[in-house]
């Protein structure tokens, strides 16, 4: 389809021009020009090792985007626009722009390769006059004809020449397979057949990083995609055809040239195949420069195709290049601009000369792509997402077990380019993101994956809740308030909470009943709560909360499960200490939490601000028996937030016991909690005759930042205004009653 016209343009190509694409560049170079000295290095069983690895990253790349492809309608852009489409545009520009250097330096590799075809003439030239031709007088020429030839006369002409070079692509291998093997020598070490009783795997990545481009046409077709009558029918057989077709040859051929040629000859040779085929020094030759061209031909038919839908999506961040690279020739829509840049970049790389050091190149761009394609396929067969709907399905182990392997390998062949690699990756996602913001990333496809993940925990945590014994406790602490833009202290408080070691959750409380009015207010407040915690950084959950009552509201959100996958055992309840009526509305729930066998705090806040670096002050009583351990493990948790990183803990102790015993209880729970409290920070209280505790609690801790006092539920029966109103001259206050003892 034509983006800018939206006139049909579809070249009507069936399944054969995807396979024999693929199969020709699969059947390439490195097939007669390093499987040879491969063998030789690493012995029959090495080979076969470098063959099977290869596909164990290829296959699983091919099931991909053979399953990819049937859960999209399919245009031009090849693997581009199947990934683009079905996995968003960012992640699709990123492996769209890592593949299309993949492609186009493949263009300079098989030109290299071609080159090899001319030995003959450049052995002649040198032994005749005297001096060697440099290789670039061949490929260079070879680039800029097939280049020219490519944007004059488009795919169409290609599709042909792709079928007269794999007529002579099969016939050189069949010379090949029914040729006898080399006269063997009297030199044992000259003996055919003797590449199977050893392998050198100091040497295999090395190979397999130069063998690796001869496993990586299987999706060459995919690139024709925009020219395919039906590529839902036509990308799966044809790559998967091409791909295991090609498994099959490289086989024998590493089988044939083991029986055939002596390690030595294997070695010395790279056109060894000459010397085994029938008719070997011309067929050979013939097939080498047929096989190279075509795969050249393949490569420089899709990559100016990648690009083009590439810029048609204004993957770059100039309008003028989108415009430039996007922009077609004729009625099919040929890519002449993105064929122009193609040819640049293989200039480059042709420029450089070495068949290894190319090779080597792509090798990376490669495994790096499509380990990144697997990865992706993984989590959407993992997230599940009800788009993903594939005609044809592949197994999420083969997704992910193609991207381990890919990962692996490049690690063992350089693990500095890897990670250098995968940094190139990361800075070109963020780079499409910067201009993309609003399409669709790796954030969608995570959270697809993160949605499964949660959810098998949650229901696994539910099922074996029963079979857990004395679980440790951490807080799972829910609030809810209608207060959160006019004051935030609590929205503070709960941050501190769920920063590390317990979760939290706050609901902004609106009252009324549920409408369309209300809950489109509620979204309004929701995207501005969270938009706040971003910016602070909190890890606390926000929500809101619509119900006619307080109490009604206190009810649904002590119900409501939490997302961690742990039961909510504490409610945090808030007021503003100079508005003490607020606390009637509080007192008159805080039975309805112990109902449910819920923690309850109550904080109360102050006019003060907020002072950290005067720690935190915990108040324990001859009542407080229950409390003590909640309210000390509290302020070892809130401790822990960076907030009050250079604060401690202080300890008061107002007790009618002796001081050292009740110091030495304290002392040994903390010890065994193994919590940062030394006796230095424990302080006895000795109450004056008619002194209150609260009196105590506004003398010394009048400059705390947090101040941790308990309470027993009978003060809530019994002048519960008059206690927590008491603590007027101190600043924000936390009352803290445990519904059990905790162990610390």
């Amino acid at each position: 389809m034509n983006r800018t016209t939206g006139e049909h343009t579809n070249a009507g190509f069936g399944t054969a021009p995807v396979f024999f694409t693929a199969i020709s560049t699969i059947l390439g170079a490195v097939l007669f020009l390093r499987f040879g000295f491969a063998t030789g290095a690493l012995g029959f069983w090495g080979t076969i090792i470098i063959i099977l690895l290869g596909h164990m990253v290829t296959i699983p790349t091919a099931l991909a985007i053979s399953e990819i492809a049937t859960n999209t309608r399919v245009e031009g852009g090849g693997e581009y626009f199947i990934i683009s489409r079905s996995f968003g545009l960012k992640i699709g520009s990123t492996i769209g722009i890592t593949l299309f250097f993949s492609q186009a330096i493949s263009v300079a590799f098989y030109i290299i390769a071609f080159t090899e075809a001319f030995g003959p003439l450049f052995d002649w030239w040198s032994a005749h006059l005297g001096f060697s031709l440099p290789k670039q007088v061949v490929a260079i020429p070879t680039l800029v004809f097939l280049a020219l030839l490519i944007m004059r006369k488009g795919a169409g002409l290609g599709m042909k020449m792709l079928y007269i070079v794999n007529t002579i692509l099969f016939l050189a291998l069949f010379c090949f397979f029914i040729g006898p093997a080399i006269d063997p020598d009297t030199n044992l070490s000259r003996t055919p057949g003797n590449n199977f009783g050893f392998f050198h795997k100091d040497q295999l990545f090395l190979w397999f990083a130069i063998c690796f481009p001869a496993f990586t046409g299987m999706t060459a077709g995919v690139g024709l995609s925009g020219d395919l009558k039906n590529p839902g029918k036509s990308i799966p057989l044809g790559t998967m055809g091409g791909t295991i077709t090609g498994l099959i040859v490289y086989i024998f051929v590493v089988w044939k040239l083991s029986i055939s040629a002596s390690q030595a000859d294997l070695s010395e040779d790279q056109l060894i195949m000459t010397r085994i085929a029938i008719f070997g020094s011309i067929v050979i030759p013939i097939g080498l420069a047929a096989c190279t061209f075509s795969s050249a031909l393949g490569s420089i038919l899709v990559a100016p195709r990648t690009i083009q839908a590439l810029a048609s999506d204004n993957s770059f961040p100039s309008h003028r290049l989108n415009q430039f690279l996007a922009k077609g020739r004729g009625t099919a829509n040929e890519p002449f601009n993105g064929t122009l840049v193609t040819f640049l970049i293989a200039l480059v790389f042709v420029s450089l000369g070495s068949i290894d050091v190319v090779a080597q190149i792509i090798s990376m761009f490669f495994l790096i792509t499509y380990g990144t394609l697997c990865l992706i396929s993984f989590l959407n067969h993992f997230g599940s997402p009800p788009s993903y709907r594939p005609r044809f399905k592949s197994k999420w182990y083969f997704s992910l077990g193609g991207f381990v392997m890919s990962v692996w390998i490049m690690f063992m062949i350089n693990s500095f380019y890897t990670i250098l690699s995968y940094i190139v990756l990361a800075a070109i996602y963020l780079f499409v993101e910067h201009y993309n913001k609003d399409e669709k990333g790796l954030v969608d496809i995570f959270q697809g994956a993160l949605f499964q993940l949660n959810r098998r925990l949650r229901v696994f945590m539910q099922k074996h809740k029963s079979s857990v014994g004395n679980e440790e406790w951490r807080p799972s602490a829910i609030c809810i308030s209608p207060h959160s833009f006019e004051r935030d202290k609590v929205l503070e408080l709960m941050k501190w909470i769920s920063h590390l070691h317990g979760f939290g959750t706050y609901f902004h409380y609106i009252e009324g009943y549920y409408s369309k009015q209300t809950f489109t207010e509620s979204q309004a407040i929701l995207s501005k709560l969270i938009a706040t915690q971003k910016e602070q950084g909190g890890a606390l959950y926000i929500d809101t909360m619509i119900s006619p009552s307080y109490t009604s509201a206190i009810a649904q959100v002590i119900q409501t499960p939490s997302i961690s996958g742990m039961e909510n055992n504490m409610v945090v309840f808030e007021y503003e200490k100079s508005q003490p009526e607020e606390l009637a509305r509080i007192l008159d729930n805080v039975n309805l939490a112990k109902a449910g066998n819920f923690d309850v705090c109550i904080f109360a806040g102050s006019m003060y601000p907020i002072r950290n670096r005067f720690g935190i002050h915990v108040w324990i009583r001859d009542t407080d028996e229950n409390n003590t351990n909640l309210m000390i493990l509290l302020g070892f948790i809130i401790m822990a937030h960076p907030d009050w990183s250079k604060s401690q803990i202080k300890i008061f102790i107002t007790s009618s016991k002796e001081s050292s015993v009740v110091k030495e209880n304290i002392q040994k729970r903390i010890e065994a909690g193994r919590l940062p409290i030394t006796l230095t920070n424990i302080e006895f209280i000795t109450l004056a005759e008619g002194q209150t505790t609260s009196e105590a609690v506004c003398i010394h801790s009048k400059q705390a930042g947090l101040t941790i006092i308990g309470f027993r539920e009978e003060i809530i029966k019994h002048a519960p205004l008059k206690f927590f109103t008491e603590f007027h001259n101190i600043g924000d206050i936390l009352f803290v009653n445990a519904s059990k003892y905790v162990e610390i």
